[in-house]
């Protein structure tokens, strides 16, 4: 994996690595240089900042809101990813094009594969939907850290104690809320086919979806929409969820012709992607609270 990199991306490539070492995080400020980790999606990013605390240093490539299935790197992911010591992905085939950015990165650190031990469902990579498998992803993450940076790996373990911990408590919730729902009233529409874990792990009926497909590119044909459009009426379907990384305008106009609502805006769910850094929904238990109470408003009224 140590290809030659054309003259200019590698000046800019070692310009970031020294960049890189000026770090203002408070582990570098108490003398102990924070580990350098770069995470693909803002799922696993979360996740890394929540194990990881202070004692890493941590760069987001897809920032929120946007389509991890469409992305295309760019060369400051280059340098990030040559400048540092660990990269996590989520894996099961949702960063297509990260290999290919590892390898002209001339990367020769540890890659985490942060699905290691999920339960897969056929091609779904959205496992994080499902906080059982949110637990996963973080152990396997405090392995890798704490293997990296083994002088951390107290803290480390202390982090993850605690995190699972608020997952433990997240499905709870989730479990509750859902409850109180009944069950003929549990019939989920969205923009594709994202919550396929949630949808197993909470017993919701999927209609079906207004992209047919795990991909985001994918488009529905005119028997597909009349067809959906049917599902709805025939089985009392209440609302059509939009997601927050993709755009509602076939939503939209399906569920004119079906005659619900559709769930969107401030209200869309978190599919893909995480809110804005800085906001509730910018972390992933956050994303996560406000998707279940979205979704069990809208169908349990």
């Amino acid at each position: 994996m140590n290809r030659v990199l054309p003259l200019a991306l590698a000046a800019g490539l070692a310009f970031s690595i020294a960049a890189c070492g000026n770090s203002d995080s408070k582990a570098a400020a108490d003398g102990n240089a924070a580990l350098k980790v770069v995470a693909t999606t803002p799922e696993v990013a979360d996740f890394v900042r929540q194990i990881g605390g202070d004692r890493v240093a941590v760069t987001q490539i897809i920032k929120p809101g946007v389509d991890p299935h469409d992305y295309e790197p760019t060369p400051a992911d280059l340098q990030a990813i040559g400048a540092a010591e660990v990269v996590v992905e989520n894996g099961v085939g949702l960063e297509e094009w990260l290999d290919g950015t590892i390898e002209a990165a001339g990367f020769d650190g540890t890659v985490v594969d942060a699905s290691k031990g999920v339960t897969l469902r056929t091609d779904d990579p959205h496992i994080w939907h499902s906080p059982v498998n949110a637990k996963i992803m973080v152990t396997d993450i405090e392995k890798a850290l704490a293997t990296a940076e083994p002088a951390a790996a107290g803290t480390f373990g202390t982090n993850l104690t605690a995190y699972a911990a608020e997952l433990d408590k997240l499905d709870a919730d989730n479990q509750a809320a859902w409850a109180k729902v009944p069950a003929a009233q549990r019939k989920l529409v969205t923009n594709h086919d994202a919550f396929g874990y949630y949808v197993d792990r909470y017993q919701l009926d999927f209609v079906g979806s207004v992209i047919p497909s795990l991909d985001t590119s994918a488009e529905l044909s005119t028997a597909q929409l009349a067809a959906l459009v049917a599902k709805i009426k025939q089985t009392g379907t209440k609302a059509i969820f939009t997601e927050s990384s993709l755009p509602p305008k076939t939503a939209e106009a399906i569920a004119a012709q079906a005659g619900v609502k559709v769930i969107g805006g401030e209200d869309a769910l978190f599919g893909d992607s995480l809110g804005p850094q800085g906001t509730e929904q910018g972390t992933y238990l956050g994303a996560e609270r406000h998707n279940t109470a979205t979704m069990t408003a809208a169908l349990g009224g």
